[in-house]
């Protein structure tokens, strides 16, 4: 029941066309997720990568692509990818955003790795009967049909950092619900994953927002962490994502709306990175939760993997509550990174050295990349 569906934006078409994507990331850390809004594509990847988003899936953000459109090249998409492992049979409840929570796409737009625009996805909860424990009580054909009972809504900002001005995009657009299956949802590329994609702007270049769930893009054998396969080189990988799902919003704006002053012919570059933020203090009570103070950042993903197998795992949640522009302190770890020497010691492959006849390991060549 993973699914795509071919109307909506050219990243989720297919999925050996998002594999090709997710392989040709364009990126610099510390200066977020670098895209020129020329021909360029972007992706990344983030699996439970850190303590705090292992226990937290709602706000583990996998995956993020941004490329200049092929169906609208005066356009960027953007794609930010959620909770992962997400099991096609995955109720009764199934898999929902979390509410109360900021997800932002982050835009840099001068190069100095702090944002200066800020897409802003909210979601509410909405139940049509609280008396069954039923996603859906029927056959479902529409996101407003009322044998839907579980559904929810989106306000979409966009926040002008430098200026401290926000808009509202979009106000209680209704995203795309967890495919439930054949019986539940028959027609559900059609009626509801196609269904979700919202118009805005203005009609002369207007913009587009979709938010649902898709087929998890990333593909990697998961049991290389089983001590790289145990050493005989004559393992077999298999991509382990397969079948599972994720949750996705997607948003396609004209180049003009991201770069500096408006003018993407002479700023055609930006940096791009998610981060989610949750209230500080959650309050048990009664059967209920709710969330209160101050928002604090819990996620962030720019570069793909850089948290997952370059940050050790005493600094991962740190990493992903901090900013790019402090991502410099990363650089013993992407100078001499682990990996290699794990694989040195279980493999005996050699470890990479740009300049061997300087002491110790360089990596020139992931500096200028990651920093």
């Amino acid at each position: 029941m993973s699914h795509v569906n071919e109307e909506v934006f050219p990243l989720l078409r297919t999925r050996l066309r998002t594999r090709a994507l997710a392989a040709a990331a364009t990126l610099v850390l510390g200066t977020g997720l670098y895209a020129g809004l020329g021909p360029l594509v972007s992706g990344a990847s983030s699996h439970r990568e850190a303590p705090l988003t292992a226990a937290d899936p709602q706000i583990d953000g996998t995956d993020l692509y941004a490329f200049v459109s092929p169906d609208r090249p005066s356009t960027v998409t953007l794609v930010s990818n959620w909770i992962p492992f997400q099991e096609p049979a995955g109720g009764p409840n199934f898999y929902a955003w979390a509410t109360g929570v900021n997800y932002d796409i982050k835009i840099d737009n001068d190069g100095d790795a702090k944002a200066d625009l800020i897409y802003r996805w909210v979601f509410h909860n909405h139940y049509r009967s609280a008396d069954t424990f039923l996603y859906n009580t029927g056959t479902v054909t529409s996101l407003t049909d009322a044998d839907l009972n579980f559904y929810q809504t989106y306000d979409l900002y966009r926040i002008n950092v430098d200026t401290g001005r926000s808009a509202t995009l979009l106000n209680d657009a209704i995203a795309a619900p967890s495919n439930v299956g054949a019986a539940s949802m028959p027609n559900y590329n059609a009626d509801l994953f196609g269904g979700a994609v919202k118009q805005f702007g203005g009609s002369a270049n207007p913009s587009y927002s979709w938010v649902g769930q898709a087929d998890d893009p990333f593909f990697l054998d998961l049991r290389v962490f089983d001590l790289l396969y145990g050493a005989d080189l004559k393992e077999v990988g298999d991509d382990t994502l397969a079948g599972f799902n994720v949750s996705a919003f997607a948003l396609q704006v004209p180049n003009d709306a991201l770069a500096a002053k408006g003018d993407a012919e002479a700023n055609p570059t930006i940096g791009i990175w998610t981060t989610a933020s949750r209230r500080s203090m959650r309050v048990e009570a009664s059967g209920s939760q709710d969330f209160t103070a101050k928002f604090v950042q819990v996620s962030r993903l720019g570069m793909p993997l850089v948290n997952e197998v370059v940050v050790p795992v005493g600094a991962k949640d740190y990493f992903n509550s901090s900013e790019p522009s402090g991502d410099a302190v990363y650089l013993p770890k992407v100078q001499d990174p682990e990996l290699p020497h794990l694989l040195n010691a279980v493999y005996g492959t050699e470890v990479p050295d740009s300049d061997p006849t300087t002491p110790g390991i360089q990596r020139a060549d992931l500096i200028s990349v990651f920093l």
